[in-house]
């Protein structure tokens, strides 16, 4: 079954690609930073949403996320990337600059655009660009998503004038 052999494929490779970043993070002689961490963790989740890895992105979703100013729980949050997954056949996501604040040993923030575009073909048909806030726990050494906040980022109007 092709649909089958595509999905095992697509496991190989972030079980792999995962690998790879634990890996390299490992051969390095200096613990990573609190920023280094998170973000390799931001990473693996954009790779797991555009690769319609649902069950491999909530592994990164703390049991108690609270999202949108406490208007959606983990499970509300599961279905909203599910639904943007199925939605959205091909799942793009850009991030531009990721700003982390440590805020303890065991909490942290950090903050980032994202242009999110998708479509069924080869380019994509939509977009949207989102702010967006989130806020970290650290569970068992590792760093799990424990809440957040984004709004669409309104652009100006672009018109075109005749002369």
């Amino acid at each position: 079954n092709d649909t089958w052999k595509r999905g095992f494929e697509h496991g190989v490779r972030f079980v792999l690609s995962t690998m790879l970043v634990f890996g390299l993070l490992a051969a390095c002689d200096k613990e990573l930073t609190v920023d280094q961490q998170i973000i390799a963790t931001i990473r693996n989740m954009e790779y797991a949403a555009e690769e319609g890895f649902h069950l491999e992105f909530m592994g990164f979703i703390e049991d108690t996320f609270d999202g949108q100013q406490g208007s959606m729980d983990r499970l509300e949050f599961h279905r909203f990337m599910l639904f943007q997954i199925n939605q959205h056949r091909r799942l793009q996501a850009q991030l531009f600059p990721i700003y982390v604040e440590e805020i303890s040993e065991e909490t942290a923030a950090a903050s980032f655009k994202v242009l999110v575009t998708g479509g069924a073909g080869l380019l994509p048909d939509s977009g949207q660009l989102f702010e967006v806030d989130t806020f970290w726990l650290r569970v068992g050494g590792d760093w799990e998503l424990n809440g957040a906040d984004w709004e669409v980022v309104r652009l100006p109007d672009v018109q075109t004038g005749s002369n």
